[in-house]
């Protein structure tokens, strides 16, 4: 890893330990074992290093979730693959799931960003328009049955990260198939 990723690495490591209020510019550079020349090296200030961690964390996520995604299944094959991957999205990269969570609405995070148009994000809108079209997906707004869905999985996850709770396969299944009921005719 180079300087420029410890220096992400440890920015999101500070705001899942901390919250990013707390997180200083003295924290990321002993975090990152960094000087603050090799910080401005890469970064005008902090905004800049949340704002790509941020960035960076969605991406992450959204590759994640459509890995062997195939337009050819049904959608609710579709919707079932794609839930199992942000589960385990979330199981491998915690701290990545837990910033896109609380920061995906934060005012920390500028508009522009978090208004950034996220290919995972429209492949599962068009999923929705497409099975509502097909009657297959209740008529409501598309944005929001995916914050349902989306909601359902990022508060299971985080119930097993706390430790609130162990998921197992069969909490998993049962999780999935409580997120497709919410959203089906």
């Amino acid at each position: 890893m180079g300087k420029r990723e410890d220096i992400l690495t440890a920015t999101l490591d500070l705001i899942i330990e901390e919250g990013l209020q707390s997180v200083t510019f003295s924290k990321i550079f002993t975090k990152a074992n960094v000087g603050s020349s090799t910080f401005y090296h890469y970064f005008n200030n902090k905004e800049d290093v949340v704002s790509e961690v941020f960035v960076n964390a969605r991406a992450h996520m959204g590759e994640s979730i459509l890995k062997e995604y195939e337009d050819t299944l049904t959608t609710y094959e579709k919707m079932k693959a794609i839930l199992f991957n942000m589960v385990e999205f979330g199981f491998n990269h915690p701290h990545e799931m837990l910033l896109i969570d609380n920061y995906c609405d934060s005012p920390f995070i500028p508009e522009k960003i978090r208004k950034q148009p996220v290919p995972a994000d429209e492949i599962i809108l068009q999923m929705i328009v497409e099975g509502q079209k097909h009657g297959i997906i209740r008529d409501m707004d598309p944005i929001f049955s995916c914050h349902i869905v989306i909601g359902i999985i990022t508060s299971v996850i985080k119930g097993d990260i706390s430790r609130k709770f162990i998921l197992d396969e069969n909490k998993i299944k049962q999780t999935v198939e409580i997120c497709w009921k919410a959203i089906k005719v």
